[in-house]
Parts: C-alpha cells; sequence; structure tokens
C-alpha cells in the first residue's frame, strides 16, 4: 500500500493532503467540544496520526522543490505533532503550535520556490505561521486573541482546501521534478 501511495500523482498526494489536515481539524475541534477523558486523549491522537501522514505527504510533494528544505519542515512538523501528542505545554506556550508556525513558513518557502502553486498560497501560508507564532508569549497570544487564532486558521485552511480542491499543477511539478533531479539540494 505504501508503495501505491508513493507512486501516486503529485496532484492525489496534495488531494490527501488536503483531506487529511481537514479531517485532522475538523476530529480536533469535535473531540475539543465533545470529548471528556480518554475519549478526548484517543481522538487527539487521532487527529495527530492525521497530521503526521500529511506532513510525510508534503514532503513528498514538496522534496521537488528542495529535498533538504522538505526534510527539514517534515522533522519539524513531526517534531511539533510529538509535543502535541504529549501535550506539553510548559509555562502556558503551546509548544506544538508555536513549532507549527515554523513549520508554515517553511512550507510558505517552499510554495514560493515552487512552480506548480501559486505564490498567493504561500503568502497565506507565511501569514499563518506568524499568526502561530504569536504563541511563543502567552501575554502577546492573549493579546491579540481571538486575530491571531483566526489569522492562522484563516492561512491554514485556504492552503489546505485548495490542496483538497485543486491539487498542484502535475505538469510543472514533473518538470521541477525533472529539472532539479529530485530537488535542488
Amino acid at each position: 500500500m505504501l508503495k501505491r501511495i508513493a507512486e501516486a500523482s503529485p496532484r492525489f498526494k496534495a488531494r490527501m493532503a488536503g483531506g487529511l489536515y481537514l479531517f485532522s481539524l475538523l476530529t480536533a475541534a469535535t473531540i475539543e467540544i465533545f470529548a471528556h477523558g480518554w475519549l478526548n486523549i484517543a481522538g487527539g491522537l487521532l487527529a495527530v496520526a492525521g497530521m503526521a501522514a500529511m506532513t510525510l505527504l508534503l514532503y513528498e510533494i514538496f522534496k521537488a522543490v528542495s529535498r533538504r528544505l522538505s526534510l527539514l519542515a517534515a522533522a519539524l512538523g513531526l517534531v511539533g505533532l510529538t509535543f502535541e501528542a504529549l501535550r506539553w505545554q510548559p509555562q502556558g506556550v503551546n509548544v506544538a503550535v508555536a513549532i507549527h508556525g515554523f513549520y508554515c513558513i517553511l512550507v510558505a518557502y517552499l510554495i514560493f520556490g515552487s512552480t506548480f502553486l501559486p505564490r498567493i498560497l504561500g503568502a497565506l501560508m507565511a501569514f499563518a505561521g506568524l499568526a502561530w507564532l504569536t504563541l511563543l508569549s502567552p501575554a502577546l497570544a492573549e493579546h491579540l486573541s481571538p486575530y491571531n487564532l483566526a489569522s492562522g486558521l484563516l492561512g491554514d485552511v485556504s492552503v489546505f482546501l485548495w490542496f483538497l480542491v485543486m491539487g498542484v499543477n502535475a505538469q510543472r511539478w514533473n518538470d521541477e521534478f525533472v529539472k532539479t533531479g529530485e530537488g535542488r539540494r
């Protein structure tokens, strides 16, 4: 099954990534509202698993732009998801969401460097990353709330809705992948 996913078209991978993102977002929101106790923990882990799969799919897509940066983004994303699974929030700082901010900025850079996605998506993702980074300071996050959260969600959701509905331009992705020989180093 993993071999079939690895051989899938970049458009299909992007659509899967968009679907997994929305599934994880809706799962996390639903369990936060309706679930308590062990059900809340299990649902949270399901949402994290979906985000981890989405992160690996984005690595596959963006390695055509830069294998190293795509790998760095994926590693950072997975570290953040590990903190989310552990629910680690020292001194009130949501480390997982802050790391997601750095992840978003790296993905934004990869989008800007690509030829297979519109650059406006890179701007939206960078905007989301900056919004999530406000959570590094609980005082700043509280002062900017709910605007920082709305901005982060707007940027993230816009990009992943694009992935779900449009995918990527497969011809340009293939051209870039061939031109760079598995991505620029």
